[in-house]
């Protein structure tokens, strides 16, 4: 079976905003206030929690990975408290997703984000049910851009590895695609736009409108 494996945060969903909100509220509790903008930091928020901790504590003129050890825990609690706050899905994902279903394509997420968390929010969502896996940064003992957890969530998803895609928005995505030896879209919509191009993928992501007929294509390119 065809698979496609989308990841989450700056793919399916813009959880960008709840992401640095979670990580001011350690700056908050810290007596430093919001460090972080919405805007402006959205990229670093889309490579993890612990990366916006460091990029707020560079802020303060430092900071170890000790203190990034320390509010991670704290990171991760405001996370979940309003992990469904400002995210919204990106235009046309899930009417992708269901057209790709239609047509024969199993898909699965595999993601950076904690599994738990990534579940709450996919539930919350209301699409939980539409991808057959899930496989998140604690899943297995690595996380990407080690190719274990992609090929799990294609096993899980029912599919094949060699009959499958990954869908992503950075250099990590182009990493694992690249390890698991499969191709990849990376998507132009996220904070970095068409400069993801840099990364040479298989092929660009404008509109999730396009992707069904793109996953046919390239996968029936690796039959």
């Amino acid at each position: 079976m065809r698979t496609v494996i989308f990841d989450l945060d700056g793919t399916l969903a813009d959880t960008s905003a709840d992401l640095i909100a979670a990580a001011n509220a350690c700056f908050r509790a810290l007596g430093a206030g919001d460090l972080l903008d919405p805007s402006g930091d959205a990229l670093t928020a889309f490579h993890g929690g612990r990366a916006m901790l460091r990029l707020g504590f560079s802020r303060l003129g430092g900071g170890t990975e000790d203190d990034v050890d320390r509010q991670y825990p704290h990171l991760l609690k405001a996370y979940e408290a309003g992990i469904d706050r400002e995210t919204r899905l990106y235009p046309g994902a899930i009417e992708a997703v269901h057209a790709l279903r239609g047509a024969g394509f199993a898909t699965g997420i595999c993601t950076n984000k904690p599994e738990r968390l990534a579940e709450i929010l996919m539930t919350r969502l209301g699409v939980r049910d539409l991808f057959g896996s899930l496989v998140g940064a604690d899943t297995l003992a690595v996380r990407k851009p080690d190719p274990a957890p992609y090929r799990l969530s294609v096993e899980r998803a029912g599919g094949v590895v060699s009959r499958s895609m990954l869908i992503g928005d950075t250099e990590t995505d182009r990493k694992t695609a690249a390890a698991a030896g499969v191709p990849v879209a990376l998507v132009t919509f996220g904070p970095e736009g068409k400069g993801v191009g840099r990364l040479a993928p298989e092929a660009l992501l404008d509109h999730f409108d396009a992707l069904p007929a793109l996953a046919a294509r390239l996968l029936d390119l690796a039959a």
